[in-house]
């Protein structure tokens, strides 16, 4: 069999109003290679819209095998752009090196097939969303390596290519805050649509100097899919106060985002430019998305966060 690993991301023409990432895995037929002496763990429970790992009756699970694997039939080919799983913690299973397969055919061994990715850590009770590059495929098998292995799953999720146009900036709609403000720079300035990297001229958002651990967040109000983040940094002066920053996205807003899954590291942006991040392994999903400095004596000026992405279906 041949292998892949792609990048790339959602596509979403601007214009199109009210458009939700649409998950084709959803209630299709599934199978699995097994599953446990109880008939509950069924393979349709990893496509039955529901993701909460703490629920048991909606995951399913293989016996402990050689080689274990998940199937689903998206009845249609698609080009695929992102596929969500979710683990479970069953009798202390690890997805550790899991991986993800398209193709035409439902035989998994047919050398048609691709190979999306390998995950090689897979935390428990998380959700991790990896890109596909647009790859076809009719039929999605997670495949678990080895001997004496239980693959467990609570969802897994299939999202398409849908348009050929950029993503918005979702963080227009946004509401920002921050753990303090030095004068009339308050958290919306990052915000207001305005790459203007001068900072007396009003568009930036500064935090008071020399705080410990100073963040930055914005509430996008729902759960977007985000494949980048767009820093525009300081231009007039003190560029490298940025430097150590990290992009943190999630669904809670507590302990200042730091319980939530960092996407990137900003290592240094030049006076004045924008980057454009792409988070470490692919698009994640969040409400919250929070830039934070770890630190004593540190000052957290941003003069435009942009937030690309669509929102979960």
């Amino acid at each position: 069999m041949s292998a892949h690993l792609g990048i790339s991301f959602f596509l979403l023409k601007e214009a199109v109003a009210g458009y939700i990432a649409q998950n084709v895995a959803l209630r299709s037929p599934s199978v699995q290679s097994s599953q446990t002496n109880s008939p509950d763990p069924a393979a349709a429970r990893a496509v039955d819209g529901n993701r909460d790992p703490a629920q048991a009756s909606t995951c399913t699970a293989t016996k402990s095998e050689s080689g274990p694997w998940w199937m689903v039939d998206l009845q249609n080919e698609y080009k695929i752009e992102a596929i969500a799983i979710t683990s479970w913690d069953f009798n202390q299973t690890t997805l550790d090196g899991v991986e993800i397969w398209l193709g035409i055919s439902k035989l998994f061994n047919d050398s048609q097939n691709i190979r999306c990715a390998v995950i090689s850590s897979f935390p428990k009770k998380r959700t991790l969303y990896v890109p596909c590059g647009g790859l076809k495929g009719r039929y999605v098998t997670v495949f678990l390596p080895g001997d004496s292995r239980g693959l467990s799953l609570c969802e897994v999720e299939v999202y398409p290519v849908q348009f050929e146009y950029p993503l918005p900036n979702v963080a227009l709609k946004g509401i920002a805050s921050q753990s303090s403000a030095r004068h009339f720079p308050d958290a919306s300035k990052a915000i207001d649509g305005s790459r203007d990297s001068f900072y007396h001229n009003g568009h930036c958002s500064h935090t008071a100097l020399e705080e410990t651990n100073p963040w930055w967040q914005v509430d996008l109000r729902r759960t977007f899919i985000i494949t980048s983040v767009k820093v525009t940094n300081r231009g007039d002066c003190c560029a490298e106060r940025l430097d150590g920053a990290e992009i943190r996205i999630g669904h809670t807003s507590e302990n200042n985002g730091t319980d939530n899954p960092r996407c990137a590291l900003i290592t240094h942006i030049k006076a004045g430019k924008t980057f454009t991040f792409r988070c470490e392994g692919g698009s994640m999903a969040g409400r919250f998305v929070h830039i934070i400095i770890p630190g004593t004596r540190k000052t957290l000026t941003l003069c435009e966060v942009e937030v690309y992405g669509v929102p979960e279906g």
